[in-house]
């Protein structure tokens, strides 16, 4: 559940921003070096990176989370 949050969130902003990236291609053309502004593998290859990215940082609470007893946890409460 934790990592599932963690990477909805990351997805959620990778959609976005590959949009919004897709929106400005022209305006960014100026900014890019032996690229397209449409360059499909820079499309691709970003955003797996950056979601992979989010996997790495979502899993370290995704392993302390699922350490801890259930009773424990709804003891506390």
């Amino acid at each position: 559940m934790t990592l599932a949050g963690g990477l909805r969130l990351a997805a959620v902003g990778v959609l976005l921003g590959w949009a919004a990236a897709l929106a400005l291609a022209k305006v960014l053309a100026s900014m890019l070096y032996a690229t397209s502004e449409r360059d499909p593998i820079v499309f691709a290859a970003v955003p797996a990176t950056l979601l992979a990215a989010a996997a790495l940082a979502s899993l370290a609470p995704a392993l302390r989370a699922a350490r801890v007893d259930p009773v424990v946890a709804l003891r506390t409460e």
